[in-house]
């Protein structure tokens, strides 16, 4: 007989691998139809399936089996990663060759494979990273992208000094510090029950990974514009932005999402914004937004896109099927819809997060070749202005974070403006 938590967790990899939803997405559905698990036994689940998530690669190459049952891989992690014995996987209802498993692990030599198995990536986004970034660096970054995130929050700054927050938050016993870059950024680094917390319920933070905090720094939206976040989603950079504003202005949420703009509701209530417009359009040339061109100061189009860069995050991103040229199809053409809201002088900031190039400078180069109205901003002029200092500094006009460098989620972000 299985050990319980073992084969629940066999069972929610497969769910995820053959699934088409967010992993997140399928193990909350999963926990609420298993109701009777108690903490231990999900704590142990959700660990041990966002572990083989991120080491399925190099776990697939002990297995040496083409398409492994899920609960090969959960094995495998736990003897390879977590340093099971052959008997605790045998105790455990494991009895699939567990000794020659456990051998196998032992004798390999992992400084031998491939480098595309020692970053449990998969080879067409090793080669990808690979060209960009060289050997070591994607190796570096890829070890960095399968950690675990830490816990970033973003003080609203309509209603609270980061300093009082941190103090607040304190006392609740969740200490925070400081990030080095966001100056509204607060980081744990043990996941907890933030959401029962004061801080949090009276709208004093909002969780925000640092490197999307810096997106909305380089609109630098000002009182009384007119601001559209393009690709809205659940509103995240939305709350950042009409904090930004003062809470005045006129702040447009699009997505092509209801149920996604759905979730920004309870936000703006608990962040105390009333500027914000919640609009569901149906694509990026919806009449709701081509009534606005010509009248919008600035645009945030955080686009969508493979996600690479938040792999920390969602594990499951690595192993789905991605159109990389499909994508860039649609990041263009929702570029250039953008680009038409725009008044003369106003200020575009196109981002993703990903580190690839066929979703970022691939769809950038073209617009601008085609527009030539729009000139780039370098991004240093911007966070010098907010006193935020990368190491290194940039080297080049587009924002670059990269996870092993900067401790953020991937993000790549270049700031546009059109001619007056």
């Amino acid at each position: 007989m299985q050990h319980f938590p073992l084969a629940r967790a066999a069972e929610l990899l497969d769910l995820i691998l053959h699934g088409r939803s967010p992993a997140d997405q399928l193990m909350q559905m999963y926990f609420r139809k298993n109701r009777n698990m108690g903490v231990h036994d999900r704590g142990f689940v959700a660990e041990t399936v966002y572990g083989c998530l991120r080491r399925k690669r190099l776990l697939e190459h002990f297995i040496n089996q083409a398409a492994p049952a899920a609960l090969d891989i959960v094995a495998t992690y736990l003897a390879a990663i977590q340093g099971w014995s052959a008997r605790a996987l045998e105790q455990a209802g494991y009895h699939a060759d567990v000794r020659g498993l456990v051998a196998r692990i032992r004798e390999t030599d992992i400084t031998a494979l491939s480098a595309a198995v020692r970053a449990d990536l998969p080879d067409w986004l090793y080669e990808r990273l690979e060209a960009q970034l060289g050997e070591t660096e994607t190796l570096a970054l890829a070890a960095a992208l399968n950690q675990p995130a830490p816990v970033d929050l973003r003080v609203n700054t309509l209603k609270a000094k980061r300093e009082d927050v941190v103090a607040l938050l304190a006392e609740e016993g969740y200490p925070a510090t400081p990030t080095p870059l966001s100056p509204a950024g607060l980081r744990r680094n043990k996941r907890s029950p933030l959401f029962k917390t004061r801080a949090f319920s009276e709208g004093l933070v909002e969780v925000q990974d640092e490197g999307s905090q810096l997106l909305a720094l380089l609109v630098e939206p000002r009182r009384g514009e007119m601001v559209v976040d393009f690709c809205a989603g659940a509103g995240g950079k939305t709350l950042h932005l009409g904090a930004l504003m003062d809470n005045s202005g006129t702040l447009y949420a699009f997505d092509v999402s209801a149920r996604r703009l759905d979730q920004i509701k309870p936000r703006l209530r608990r962040a105390g914004l009333d500027t914000v417009r919640s609009v569901v359009i149906e694509h990026e040339r919806d009449r709701r937004v081509l009534r606005l061109r010509g009248k919008i100061d600035r645009v945030l189009v955080d686009a969508p896109c493979t996600g690479i860069g938040t792999v920390r995050r969602n594990p499951d991103i690595k192993w789905r099927t991605h159109d990389l040229a499909q994508n860039a199809e649609l990041q263009g053409r929702i570029l250039n819809a953008a680009a038409e809201l725009l008044k003369p002088g106003g200020r575009l900031v196109y981002a993703t997060c990903s580190p690839l190039r066929e979703e970022n400078e691939a769809v950038v180069e073209p617009f601008l070749a085609a527009h030539p109205e729009f000139h780039v901003v370098p991004v240093a002029e911007i966070l010098t202005r907010k006193g935020i200092a990368l190491k290194p500094p940039p080297t080049e006009a587009a924002l670059r974070l990269y996870t092993h460098r900067h401790g953020t989620d991937s993000f790549f972000a270049q700031v546009l403006e059109k001619e007056k």
